[in-house]
């Protein structure tokens, strides 16, 4: 199987591209991971993994013999044609996707037919394809190829995603390139959709505009039933068993975050309004996703009145369990809108603390979620990793002052929380 497998290229060096080198090499393609980052490159020859993700070292490992590291684009276009393009595309100030480090990839290739292609795998708005093929004939680079292949992996369970995927989206010319990607995937026996490039670039940003929305509104649906004396996971249960509506996503909390919703969801907003088109759901998706982070707020000063010289312990830092990635994150505004309420913000998280340092000034870090709570007036449930799951709580409020948690993800047994003596309050229960 090994020898029948085409080497490929994978371009930057994240959890997309570090997943999906790994995920190929288990296929058994050689695999030629580039980065411009040299100290990153020397960790990953040294079997060190700058991402938190489950399996993702194990798998590297597995893979070492199959797996090249390199901070030069040469060796990879010596050893591999298809060149999975995996670098970041943040958003900007004005909302807009910032692809800077893209046509830097694009601008660094070289002249002249190579036989190469360039397969994107980050995000990128709709058009993006148009434009970089417009570049490449611009430069003298016309002979390349470009396919859009977007990903939809899941951080915290990336590799399994990589390995079982619901689908996989091939967005090309109808050329040999194209055809060359849909083989690498075969083996996986997924469904395949093989399209125009500007439809891949849309289904992209239009799946996660839409799970963002699924988040948002049953939010608002969980908002509503604490004024109606509802329970949201009774309600979700009861919406997710319609087959049309289905049952994922539709878990009420204090908001989407991470490296994907947030930006993508932007990012189609000012697609659109980049046209002259006025998104108005994805607006009060966004609006209601930056206020339900807040509501968290309120819920404590109900139990707690005012929360100046208030001690609030955040369980759970990162964006989702199984990831240490921090980026847009509940716990970010959180801590910062405790702090301006006068609050001192206490934290732990098993995986994310050390990231987590850097971003959040003014917060006391501890080494166990017992510890976090010492002295405590009230505890807000941030991320639900396992572990908070089998917390003892007759042993939690014998470390705390207060008696109040604040469950925002409906994680923890709301039973034992109240027998061992707490205010329990979850979202929209």
């Amino acid at each position: 199987m090994t020898e029948s497998r085409e080497p490929i290229a994978v371009i930057g060096t994240g959890y997309v591209g570090l997943v999906t080198a790994a995920g190929f090499a288990e296929l058994g393609n050689e695999v030629w991971c580039v980065d411009i980052d040299a100290a990153k490159i020397e960790g990953l020859k040294r079997g060190e993994i700058p991402i938190y993700e489950p399996g993702l070292a194990e798998s590297i490992a597995a893979s070492a013999g199959r797996m090249h590291f390199t901070t030069e684009l040469s060796e990879a276009l010596e050893h591999a044609r298809l060149l999975f393009v995996a670098v970041g595309t943040p958003p900007t100030y004005s909302g807009d996707a910032d692809l800077s480090a893209v046509y830097s990839v694009v601008d660094a290739m070289p002249s002249g037919d190579q036989g190469h292609a360039l397969v994107m795998k980050s995000t990128v708005p709709v058009g993006t394809g148009a434009a970089i093929r417009r570049r490449l004939e611009k430069t003298g680079k016309g002979n390349f190829s470009y396919v859009s292949c977007p990903e939809f992996l899941k951080e915290g369970s990336a590799l399994e995603d990589f390995r079982k995927p619901d689908r996989v989206v091939v967005g090309d010319a109808g050329d040999a390139a194209g055809q060359a990607v849909c083989d690498l995937y075969a083996p996986l026996g997924a469904p395949l959709l093989r399209t125009d490039i500007a439809s891949a670039e849309m289904i992209k940003l239009a799946s996660n505009a839409f799970l963002a929305t699924k988040i948002s509104f049953i939010n608002e649906i969980a908002n509503v039933c604490e004024e109606t004396g509802a329970d949201v996971l009774e309600v979700a249960k009861g919406m997710g068993m319609d087959e049309r509506i289905g049952r994922h996503f539709l878990k009420p909390g204090i908001g989407y975050g991470g490296s994907c919703f947030p930006k993508d969801v932007s990012a189609l907003k000012q697609l659109a309004g980049n046209s002259g088109y006025h998104f108005q759901l994805l607006t009060a998706v966004i609006e209601v996703n930056e206020l339900q982070k807040r509501r968290v707020i309120a819920k404590l000063q109900k139990h707690l009145g005012s929360l100046v010289g208030k001690t609030v312990t955040l369980l759970g830092l990162a964006f989702k369990a199984h990831t240490d990635d921090m980026r847009e994150a509940s716990s970010l505004v959180l801590s910062a809108r405790l702090q301006g309420e006068g609050a001192s913000v206490r934290a732990y998280d098993p995986i994310a603390a050390d990231d987590a340092r850097l971003l959040m000034p003014g917060v006391e870090f501890a080494d166990s979620a017992v510890a976090a709570v010492k002295g405590a007036d009230a505890v807000v449930l941030v991320t639900e990793w396992p572990e908070f799951s089998a917390l003892d709580w007759n042993e939690m409020a014998a470390a705390m002052s207060g008696r109040v948690v604040i469950d925002g993800r409906n994680y923890v047994d709301a039973v034992a929380v109240r027998a061992a003596g707490f205010e329990y309050e979850g979202i929209g229960r």
